[in-house]
């Protein structure tokens, strides 16, 4: 009886795996040509279509490079690229089709892309082959007859992946290069796994990594990303499926923008996200900037060990009030938002000193006037900085930029804190934060401006000279500032300005003899 089961389980394993490879097919014998310049959309496309309707299975790419249009994957198919398998995008802009139309963040029209699944089931990439979307060639080709300013016809660049409105993703594997626009963009999609990817994506605007766009029940991991623009960015460019459950884990991100970031575009939420254990290396615009600026709700994220070298300001948090809509015949304009409850804790950061902002800063976290950032909390932080800054720097006014584009430059030329700068924020909580500096600056290590129930305890805080203040805070109502280890110099430890600043507690504080005041309270400068 035992051998018969063993044998009916054999029978049943081989019945189940050559059922599965009998729905494979092989691009090759439905006319694919991986000779680099015969037009294979249409023989791909065919292959797709028929594995499809055999019930799915895998695609099979061998050896070859195979050049492509658009082609549009189906239920229950997976792209197989075995190695050396490489799909070329066309350098031609009219042989991609733009199945899903909205505007980006800047207003420019896009969605054209080389690989699609619109509303399809069980669909993935997998090999170690690559896809390679040819994207300076494509640009240098397609400004010989575009004669439009760069802003507008860049979005007529194809994207490399697009997953629309799909169940069941899986990216594994493969390698994605040379965008001509964002790299992959997974919009109102579940369940979705990325993992073992690698992407070089450079060279022309938008070279996004990985967009997660209002996508749910995501993991992300094992990835290395190299992108021209944001490296891990999560969008919602429509009000109605928020950015939630999703998990990102051991990742290797260089920008030249931003590496991790949230809501460029922002309308609906940005919620239960965790993202550990990243390095972040050669960053340009922002190690970690976490935006809601077009309504949505930014809430229960948690960010924790990650490490950052040559990074232009190392983090930026901003609740803004632009309120764009993206898909404007689909959506509405949506009221500010909120940005509440995200925890960043065990960052290790060299911050750039050529960076946006000069002197440079390691943190920004601003709301707007009546939308505070709510319930922030950074722990265990430590950045290096280039220091620099002078007494004028440390009095600079910072521009609300009420509805402004959210980028760190947006708030320049500088801010008045090189350590942390926080602007309309309520129960604000900074724990065990450390600064290097590498040359003297007379700005304070803190600065808070309209503040209520603020929390700074645990810093160690570097030798400077001739600062007005180690910690100044302008308006705040209720602040707790305790087990601050201070060197060097200063006219006071804390300044506090502004006649709504009420209930400033210091106390267990370990300061230098070179600081003259613990506090010093003016309340009539407005």
């Amino acid at each position: 009886m035992k051998c018969l089961k063993i044998i009916l389980y054999t029978a049943s394993l081989f019945f189940s795996v050559t059922n599965a490879e009998a729905s494979d097919v092989n691009v090759l014998n439905y006319g694919a040509k991986g000779d680099s310049t015969t037009l294979n959309s249409a023989a791909i496309q065919k292959a797709i279509d028929a594995c499809n309707k055999s019930g799915g299975g895998k695609v099979i790419f061998p050896a070859g490079k195979y050049l492509s249009g658009t082609i549009v994957l189906k239920d229950n198919v997976t792209l197989h690229l075995d190695k050396n398998a490489v799909i070329l995008g066309s350098t031609d802009v009219n042989d991609y089709e733009n199945k899903d139309p909205f505007n980006d963040g800047l207003g420019t029209p896009v969605g054209w892309a080389l690989v699609v699944a619109i509303d399809a089931r069980n669909v993935g990439i997998e090999g170690d082959g690559i896809i390679d979307g040819q994207g300076s060639k494509l640009k240098e080709r397609q400004i010989l007859t575009d004669t439009r300013p760069e802003g507008q016809r860049w979005g007529r660049r194809p994207f490399l992946l697009r997953i629309v409105r799909c169940d069941g993703v899986t990216v594994k594997g493969v390698t994605l290069n040379y965008s001509a626009a964002w790299t992959s963009h997974f919009f109102k999609s579940k369940n979705i796994l990325i993992e073992k990817v690698k992407i070089v994506s450079v060279g022309v605007a938008h070279n996004d990594g990985i967009d997660m766009d209002g996508s749910q029940h995501v993991r992300i991991k094992d990835c290395d990303v190299v992108s021209g623009d944001d490296a891990l960015c999560f969008k919602t460019t429509s009000s109605t499926m928020a950015c939630s459950d999703i998990v990102v884990t051991n990742m290797r991100l260089k920008s030249n923008q931003g590496a991790i970031k949230m809501g460029t575009e922002s309308m609906a939420a940005f919620e239960n996200i965790k993202i550990s254990n990243c390095y972040i290396y050669d960053t340009n615009n922002g190690g970690i900037k976490l935006l809601t600026v077009d309504g949505a709700h930014l809430r229960n994220i948690e960010i924790s060990d990650i490490t950052m070298v040559n990074v232009k300001t190392p983090m930026l948090f901003r609740l803004g009030s632009r309120l764009s809509v993206f898909r404007k015949d689909q959506d509405q304009q949506q009221p500010t938002g909120s940005f509440e409850n995200v925890v960043v804790r065990n960052v290790k950061a060299q911050a750039s000193a050529n960076a946006q902002l000069k002197p440079p800063s390691g943190i920004l976290i601003t709301g707007v006037p009546g939308h505070d950032i709510t319930n922030l909390t950074l722990e265990n932080i430590e950045i290096d900085l280039a220091g620099g800054g002078t007494a004028e720097n440390a009095r600079q006014v910072v521009p609300e930029a009420i509805d402004k584009y959210p980028e760190v430059k947006t708030f320049g030329p500088l801010v008045p804190a090189y350590g942390v700068w926080a602007r309309h924020v309520k129960g604000l909580r900074l724990i065990n934060i450390n600064f290097n500096l590498a040359n003297n600056d007379v700005r304070p290590a803190l600065v808070c401006e309209d503040g209520k129930d603020i929390t700074v305890t645990g810093w160690k805080i570097p030798a400077a000279t001739g600062a007005e203040a180690i910690i100044r805070l302008e308006n705040v109502l209720g602040a707790d500032i305790t087990k601050i280890e201070v060197k060097g110099e200063a006219a006071s430890f804390v300044k506090v300005e502004g006649s709504k600043s009420k209930n400033i507690n210091v106390k267990n504080n370990v300061t230098s003899k070179d600081i003259r005041k613990t506090i010093d309270t003016v309340v009539d400068n407005e």
